[in-house]
C-alpha cells in the first residue's frame, strides 16, 4: 500500500495500542487536567500536537473491540502520553460533535475528513502503529478551540 508523500510508517507489531501499558484508552473529559496545547508537529517519531497518527481505537461500546484508525494528536499529557481525537471520512456536515478538516494526506483516497470531538483518547508512544502526517495550524486551532469550548479546558 503506498504511503502519502510526507508520511512514514513506524515498524510496530500489529495489536500495539490494543492492550497493555501502551493501550489507547478513552478518557472521561472531566479527568483531563491541564492538557498541553500548542501546535508543534515534527516528523521525528515523537507524538506532537498537530500530527495525525494511526492507532487502535476502542469502539464506543467499550466491549474490547475496536479498529485501527487515524487520530489527531491535540495536546500533551503527563508522562509522555498525548490527548487525541479520532478522524473519520463519514460525512458529518452540521454535526456539533465533529469538526470539519477537509482533505488531507492522512486519507490516501483524498476524502474530506472530520475530527470527532465527542470522544477523547490517551495515546502512548508505544501504541502508535503508523505515523502519518499533520494538519495545518489553522485546522489544528479550529479543533483545539472546539475542544476547549466543549469541555471547559484552559
Amino acid at each position: 500500500m503506498p504511503v502519502p508523500k510526507g508520511t512514514r510508517r513506524a515498524t510496530i507489531e500489529p495489536g500495539t495500542g490494543q492492550s497493555g501499558p501502551d493501550a489507547t484508552v478513552q478518557l472521561e473529559p472531566a479527568a483531563v487536567r491541564r492538557p498541553g496545547w500548542g501546535y508543534a508537529p515534527q516528523n521525528d517519531g515523537a507524538l506532537d500536537p498537530g500530527e495525525v497518527v494511526w492507532t487502535w481505537v476502542p469502539f464506543e461500546e467499550r466491549d474490547g473491540r475496536g479498529k485501527d484508525r487515524p487520530v489527531l494528536v491535540v495536546a500533551t499529557l503527563a508522562r509522555g502520553a498525548v490527548l487525541a481525537v479520532q478522524l473519520t471520512s463519514t460525512d458529518h456536515s452540521g454535526d456539533a460533535d465533529h469538526v470539519p478538516l477537509g482533505i488531507g494526506a492522512w486519507d490516501r483516497d483524498r476524502r474530506p475528513s472530520w475530527a470527532a470531538i465527542d470522544r477523547i483518547f490517551r495515546l502512548r508512544p508505544g501504541g502508535v502503529r503508523r505515523e502519518g502526517t499533520f494538519v495545518d495550524a489553522a485546522r489544528y486551532r479550529t479543533v483545539e478551540i472546539a475542544l476547549r469550548r466543549r469541555y471547559g479546558w484552559r
